[in-house]
């Protein structure tokens, strides 16, 4: 066996380790699992590890929230090169990432984005600053309210499936149809 001393440094494999670890105790266990020890302990690496790349467990809980935004950015740039119509391709690539993942919503990244930010005023403040930037960014093709109205009606829709039991699940395939019909109309 290697010791730590003698083993190689591999700071961005710990990091991510460590991202992956709080991400999948907040969304199986809630934020409130995500403590230092535990994520610690699940990554394979020691506290003091851990505040290496984190120097609190809310910096921890931020970095979790940056790097699955920054997937989700990831997704919509993608989705926006593919698309031909610059009108209101940001709007189509939202609702698209939106409804895409495979587990919508429950095991999702955005599941744990979303609880998050429910839990955490830090956290909603990073995320309105994200969509602040993003209509900052878009405002030249995706800034009207028809477009706003499908942006928001994609939320509501997810957070029903995300809510599920005792809501009406729609029918989501066809819902996401509509709303991408909508951006092209307004």
């Amino acid at each position: 066996m290697t010791s730590a001393y003698h083993r190689k440094k591999q700071p961005d494999v710990v990091r991510r380790a460590l991202l992956d670890c709080a991400a999948t105790l907040a969304l199986e266990q809630g934020l409130g699992a995500v403590t230092v020890a535990a994520v610690a302990e699940a990554a394979g690496v020691t506290k003091g590890g851990l505040f290496h790349h984190f120097p609190s467990k809310q910096a921890l809980v931020e970095g979790v929230f940056l790097d699955v935004v920054a997937k989700v950015d990831a997704v919509i740039d993608l989705t926006m090169a593919q698309d031909p119509d610059p009108q209101g391709a940001f709007t189509r690539a939202y609702v698209i990432s939106n409804f895409s993942d495979p587990l919508l919503p429950r095991g999702s990244q955005w599941a744990a984005l979303h609880l998050s930010i429910l839990a955490e005023p830090s956290l909603r403040r990073l995320m309105a600053a994200w969509i602040a930037g993003r209509m900052e960014r878009h405002r030249d093709t995706d800034d009207g309210p028809v477009l706003e109205i499908v942006r928001l009606a994609a939320d509501g829709a997810w957070l029903a499936l995300l809510i599920g039991d005792g809501c009406p699940r729609p029918d989501v395939p066809a819902l996401r149809d509509r709303l991408v019909a909508m951006t092209r109309t307004g």
